[in-house]
């Protein structure tokens, strides 16, 4: 068996490469998303009324009435976003995994992908949590706010101090946490047996 090459800086940069263009290229449907999660709340008037009918309808709606540019309100957020989590999240596990290979020997343990990818998941999930929340705000208020990426982060520290970048009930930030642990090994397996049926494949 022959030396493991250290995992350096080149899984966080391409980690962080990959998921910013993935963010530029779906992040029109997480607004949509985010606004039809908020139409119709008590707590705040100005989405008490219900709006859109449906993802493609709130998808036409902010075109006509907001413009195009209102489906990349909070862009800047998600890309500082995608630049820590996704570069920690991908970096992160794979150096868990070359220390587990070190001490175990084996990289093909589905147990050893599934803990490492979990732990990554989880820990760049708690670190980019104010970037989620700044980028949920710019994504509600559109082109009313016209907030600036700092602007935006700035409200948020001086009305709710640092404690509303983490503004979420104690369970639901283990939850998120959660889900995030567990998702990122649910797409890591996904991914491997889609590897491997292709290489199995004769096309």
């Amino acid at each position: 068996m022959g030396e493991n090459k250290p995992v350096g800086i080149k899984p966080f940069i391409y980690g962080g490469l990959a998921s910013i263009i993935a963010e530029l290229g779906t992040f029109p449907l997480d607004t949509t998303k985010t606004r039809l999660q908020v139409q119709g709340q008590k707590l705040d008037k100005t989405h008490a009324n219900l709006k859109y009918s449906g993802m493609v309808d709130a998808l036409l709606q902010m075109i006509k009435y907001e413009g195009f540019k209102s489906l990349y309100c909070g862009i800047s957020s998600a890309i500082l976003r995608q630049s820590t989590y996704g570069t920690i999240k991908f970096g992160t596990y794979y150096s868990l995994k070359q220390i587990a290979v070190e001490k175990w020997g084996t990289e093909q343990l589905v147990l050893i992908n599934v803990i490492c990818a979990a732990i990554a998941g989880s820990i760049s999930s708690a670190i980019a949590n104010p970037t989620d929340v700044v980028k949920v705000r710019m994504q509600v208020n559109g082109n009313q706010g016209n907030l600036s990426l700092y602007g935006c982060f700035h409200q948020v520290y001086r009305h709710e101090g640092v404690r509303g970048l983490w503004r979420v009930k104690a369970y639901a930030l283990l939850f998120n946490y959660a889900y995030k642990g567990l998702l990122t090994p649910i797409i890591l397996l996904t991914y491997l047996l889609i590897n491997t049926l292709a290489s199995n494949s004769p096309l």
